[in-house]
């Protein structure tokens, strides 16, 4: 089955769209400029201090459920 990650699409540097960012692992880069964020913690790798918000993700039948704040 396959896993899902949902984080903020808007990297924090320059609001670049993570979601058309290249992955790599559990890591994806944004196209922009290239700061990267894993995608299971939403933890900057570019910069330690900084983190997108990252969601929890729930698959029940058919259907991906994620808990928005």
């Amino acid at each position: 089955m396959a896993k899902f990650q949902v984080i903020d699409n808007t990297c924090l540097h320059r609001g670049g769209p993570l979601g058309e960012g290249e992955m790599d692992g559990d890591v994806v880069t944004c196209p922009w400029h290239g700061w990267q964020y894993n995608v299971k913690t939403g933890a900057c790798l570019t910069k330690p201090d900084l983190k997108v918000g990252c969601y929890e993700v729930k698959v029940e039948g058919g259907d991906i459920k994620i808990a928005l704040p």
